[in-house]
């Protein structure tokens, strides 16, 4: 008995001793590191589906479940989840604890490290220090965040061990932040700047400061480098985007961007000619990125992962998120107004945001209620600030804080027609590309005529200086009546563009103040629709494309104002498609189906080929690419 009990012992134990190697293989799996990213989740905290049922947003439960599928296939030590930037600001729940529940929620996950954005800072810097250094269990980077002495606000880089391979992280913060925040939160009672984000010598500085941390990361032994940075790709980020930093610096191997809110992934060129891999998962967790390095081969790859694929939730974490969803749940569902028609930021076209490129209704509705609710012959909002849409009907809590979710005051300032000029001009500088500082107005109508090149002239912070050339905004009126650019005119907005400078408007910050944070926005545009309309928004905002307050003419070609609609004999100019069919016929995305005579067949069939060219035609037509190209074509909305 002893002999058999001796034998099933060492059997055992041969065992146990044999599958010791078999299991650390499957915590390594053959040396492969995961890393996992987010950016620019703007409190998208639950998982969303649409019509269909099909998962759009896959919620941070989703990203805790995708994130445990990884680490039982690769082993938990070899999975990393990182996010680079904007995760607390852009809801109700971020707006309501300042963007504390939300980082109670990264805990929940298990983020590992984490950059700021420029909207970690929309809450006040020392709310944000008092996240990043006591409240948050992962640890934030920033290699180019320092005080005016160089001293860096947050630790730059920090490198990671997986077995025997070391990576280095690298925190990346756009320079962007001094202006898409909020710029007093960086300057002192003075308004002398007392932080940097190495924003100086047209790019220099960033990239110098990137430089030295990636040395300093692989100095201290990182086999690979990964930048985490809030960047993003738009021409108006220059030159501090993604693009740009990897092409004036060496070493890194990945760098995962967010800012812009683009998907893609794919490889780009260093200073000295080598691939980079860059990723950005868009918005609102509609992808999670997945970074693999293969440690025995070198290779790294990557892909988005959509949300319909990370369908599965982490129940734990989708317990937290309820609970925390139930603390505020009868606050933002109050029913406070009622709509008659949809108050939309799209260009009901395209599908695409327009409000930080065009009027729109509700961007002339917010407008209005600054200027109505403070009394002033002008009111501005910039579009950044106009956050989402209000479908037809009950109007709750939720939805208006949704459409401004930032908190800011309303404060009302004695100003010149020229400082308003300026204003526009600084507004429509980017035309026709976005930008968060582009004007929706009240008590004001002007054209934007976007075949002149701006000539809007900024400093390093990318704040207002001068216009040094021809300015593309023409025919301004106020109250219907040339702007006089001596005359004194009372402005209504918010304290983050009045008073802070906020998307680079600094030509009112020295305006004598009459009336200073008087009212939350979103208080605002609560009462101005329950005290002056009556608690319902009327046909007057009916139309999506606003009250005919902004004129765009140059390029494209300009749409003529009134379509000769008897020269298309059978296009009803009351159906309700004849809007849209004479923009299609205007604009050449469509044309006449007969050779003979101007008919449009408007019940006719169609195939698939004027499918495919009606796309092409609205894209410009464009020269014809490849698989990818049209791809982004349907991720635009237009398949």
């Amino acid at each position: 008995m002893k002999k058999k009990m001796l034998s099933l012992f060492l059997a055992f134990a041969m065992v146990i001793t044999m599958a010791a190697p078999a299991l650390a293989a499957e915590e390594s799996e053959g040396g492969k590191i995961v890393i996992l990213h987010t950016n620019d989740v703007h409190c998208g905290i639950d998982q969303a589906k649409n019509e269909e049922g099909e998962v759009t947003n896959m919620g941070y439960a989703g990203v805790a479940a995708y994130k445990t599928a990884m680490e039982t296939e690769y082993g938990a030590g070899n999975v990393t989840l990182v996010d680079a930037g904007d995760a607390i600001q852009g809801g109700p729940i971020g707006t309501l604890s300042k963007g504390a529940y939300i980082v109670d929620i990264m805990n929940e996950v298990g983020y590992d490290l984490a950059i700021p954005g420029n909207h970690e800072f929309d809450y006040g810097m020392e709310n944000f220090l008092s996240l990043a250094k006591e409240k948050a269990e992962y640890e934030y980077l920033c290699a180019n965040f320092t005080d005016l002495e160089g001293n860096p606000v947050l630790e730059g880089y920090k490198v990671l061990t997986y077995g025997d391979v070391k990576v280095g992280y690298v925190g990346i913060d756009t320079p962007e932040s001094f202006t898409k925040s909020t710029p007093t939160y960086f300057q002192d009672a003075e308004g002398n700047y007392i932080y940097s984000f190495c924003q100086g010598n047209e790019g220099a500085d960033l990239y110098n400061a990137v430089q030295k941390a990636v040395d300093a990361a692989r100095a201290e032994g990182a086999d690979y480098v990964v930048a985490l940075g809030h960047l993003g790709i738009d021409e108006q980020s220059s030159p501090w985007t993604s693009t740009e930093v990897i092409a004036n610096t060496t070493g890194i191997d990945v760098l995962i961007d967010g800012h812009s809110h683009s998907t893609f992934e794919k490889t780009e060129k260093n200073k000295d000619g080598e691939d980079v891999v860059v990723a950005q998962t868009g918005t609102k967790l509609e992808n999670l990125g997945k970074v693999v390095i293969d440690t025995a081969t070198g290779e790294i790859t990557s892909e988005l992962v959509a949300a319909k694929d990370c369908a599965a939730e982490d129940e734990a974490t989708a317990a937290f998120v309820k609970g925390i969803n139930d603390e505020f749940a009868e606050v933002l569902k109050k029913v406070v107004a009622k709509t008659d028609v949809e108050l939309t930021t799209k260009d009901t076209v395209t599908g695409e945001r327009a409000v930080r490129s065009a009027e729109t209704n509700l961007g002339d509705l917010c407008a209005d209620a600054y200027r109505m609710m403070l009394d002033a012959d002008v009111a501005f909002v910039n579009g950044g600030g106009v956050r989402a849409d209000i479908p037809a009907g009950d109007i709750t809590y939720e939805q208006i804080i949704n459409v401004h979710p930032f908190g800011n005051e309303a404060c009302v300032v004695e100003t010149t027609g020229q400082d308003i000029l300026d204003a526009l001009e600084m507004g429509a500088r980017v035309m026709p590309e976005e930008n968060g500082g582009f004007l929706q107005v009240s008590g004001l109508t002007y054209t934007i005529d976007t075949s002149i090149p701006s000539s809007v002239v900024l400093n390093d912070e990318k704040e207002f200086v001068k216009v040094e050339g021809e300015r593309r905004v023409k025919d301004v009126l106020v109250n219907g009546a040339p702007i006089d650019p001596e005359k004194t005119y009372t402005l209504a907005s918010h304290n983050y563009m009045l008073k802070s400078g906020g998307d680079g408007f600094v030509m009112f910050k020295d305006d004598p103040l009459l009336k200073d944070c008087v009212m939350i926005d979103n208080q605002v545009l609560i009462n101005y629709i329950v005290d002056e309309l009556g608690g319902v928004v009327s046909e007057d905002y009916a139309d999506p494309a606003g009250q005919g307050r902004i004129k765009v003419t140059g390029t494209p070609a300009e749409t003529p104002e009134e379509p000769e609609t008897a020269d298309w004999a059978d296009v009803d100019a009351d159906a309700w498609y004849a809007e849209a069919v004479h923009y299609v016929i205007e604009n050449g995305i469509m044309g006449s189906t007969s050779t003979e005579a101007k008919v449009f067949t408007p019940n006719g069939m169609v195939t698939r080929a004027t499918v495919f060219q009606t796309l092409y035609n609205a894209q410009g037509k464009p020269e014809v690419g490849s698989y990818l190209e049209f791809t982004m074509a349907e991720k635009a909305g237009y398949l």
